[in-house]
């Protein structure tokens, strides 16, 4: 009995499948039945897979890898501009993606790679790119390190991102095949049509890819569809709960009031931090701070600049009492001391709320001064006491920290 040689050599593509194990699983199915030894069912099988392919130096297991890349060619559109076609494809069943883009930045690659995992249904264990200057930050060839914001993304979906050797397609010889194949099935099928953007380009794509991956094996059973069906898809990781935001990284530090400054807004962080060097995680509504890989702060992201956004926890115990003498506050407390103080206070209500906000903390070291002095000089009524206290802020303003409780 001869053994279905495709249908085996789809089956070594599962993650810890053997040729023993298929051996004998066929002459378990054939008993009473002359079938050929290990010996032999080995050296039939060698000889059908050298038939594939002249090279097989990869063997790609089910859920594995991801390989990924832009076609060459790309897709003029009314405008005058071109769009760019990703293409992505699954190792063991070659089930393959393909997008339009406007560009080919790092947001469009990692933006396109997030709609290939959605497309797919699962995230495989390893991502394969090319070594686009986009994504990898040091192309070394025996250890290229990708940028931060591909390390992000790579965290967000639980996989690793490891780039092909420089100057080796071979190393990606699948996603090599199926941007030939895209570009011969879809591409060349679209060369009449006019597109005015980039959504008409992927409107048009998306059929053809349909009709691509249900496509017939020439030489195996099944189509790519069926193949991804069987073996990548009950073995890819699942997909993360929170979409994947595009995030960009920058090194920051602490200023002394305890604020640190992107794009000329100011964003507060725990005071103990004051000096210390920090990592902004910026997307296009948070902005997240962190040290020593750790979280400490997270803002929303404001666009203000010139402003301050400020969590009354990240501050000091002194700073937070501060916060706490408010104008109205401060009239109270002239009211408490005498009818007097507190008449004068509801009169320079104003100056003083227009001193909180654009001061902070001035209006709060005069009112301290005047209370300071008032117990000082007990010879004084309580009004002389604070327009005294009012012109010594006049004179110098720094030595009103010496009366600072």
């Amino acid at each position: 009995m001869v053994p279905e040689y495709g249908r085996i050599h789809q089956e070594l593509r599962r993650k810890g499948m053997t040729l023993m194990l298929l051996w004998e699983e066929h002459v378990a199915q054939h008993p009473g039945e002359a079938t050929h030894r290990y010996s032999q069912f080995c050296e039939n099988y060698r000889r059908f897979a050298r038939q594939l392919k002249r090279s097989m130096r990869q063997t790609h297991r089910a859920g594995e890898k991801l390989f990924i890349d832009f076609a060459g060619p790309t897709v003029g559109l009314t405008d005058g501009s071109r769009a760019h076609i990703f293409v992505a494809a699954l190792g063991a069943s070659g089930y393959t993606f393909a997008c339009a883009t406007p560009r080919e930045t790092m947001a469009d690659w990692l933006g396109s790679t997030a709609q290939a995992l959605s497309y797919f249904g699962g995230v495989p264990q390893l991502i394969v790119p090319d070594n686009p200057r986009a994504l990898i930050a040091n192309p070394n060839r025996y250890e290229p390190r990708a940028n931060e914001t591909v390390e992000d993304f790579a965290r967000h979906h639980a996989t690793s991102v490891l780039p092909a050797r420089p100057y080796h397609p071979q190393d990606k010889a699948k996603v090599e095949s199926a941007v030939q194949v895209v570009e011969r099935w879809i591409l060349m099928r679209l060369r009449h049509q006019s597109f005015a953007s980039v959504d008409d380009v992927n409107e048009a794509v998306a059929p053809l890819l349909e009709r691509l991956n249900a496509k017939a094996f020439q030489k195996l059973p099944g189509s790519r569809a069926s193949a991804f069906a069987e073996l990548d898809a009950p073995a890819l990781q699942a997909l993360p709960l929170q979409p994947w935001e595009f995030a960009t990284y920058k090194t920051v530090r602490v200023h002394i009031d305890h604020h640190v400054e992107f794009e000329g807004h100011r964003y507060s962080v725990p005071q103990a931090l004051v000096g210390q060097v920090l990592e902004a995680r910026v997307t296009q509504r948070a902005v997240e701070l962190l040290h020593r890989g750790q979280r400490v702060a997270a803002h929303l992201r404001c666009a203000h600049k010139g402003g301050f956004t400020t969590v009354a926890e990240h501050l000091s115990a002194a700073h937070r009492a501060h916060l706490e003498w408010t104008p109205e506050r401060l009239v109270h407390w002239g009211q408490s001391i005498g009818v007097a103080t507190g008449c004068l206070a509801q009169k320079t209500g104003k100056i003083a709320n227009l001193q909180f906000r654009m001061h902070g903390h001035y209006a709060t070291l005069c009112f301290s001064a005047h209370h300071n002095m008032a117990a000082a000089l007990p010879q004084l009524d309580e009004t002389q006491a604070l327009q005294s206290s009012l012109r010594f802020r006049t004179r110098d303003p720094g030595q009103l920290r010496h009366g600072w409780a």
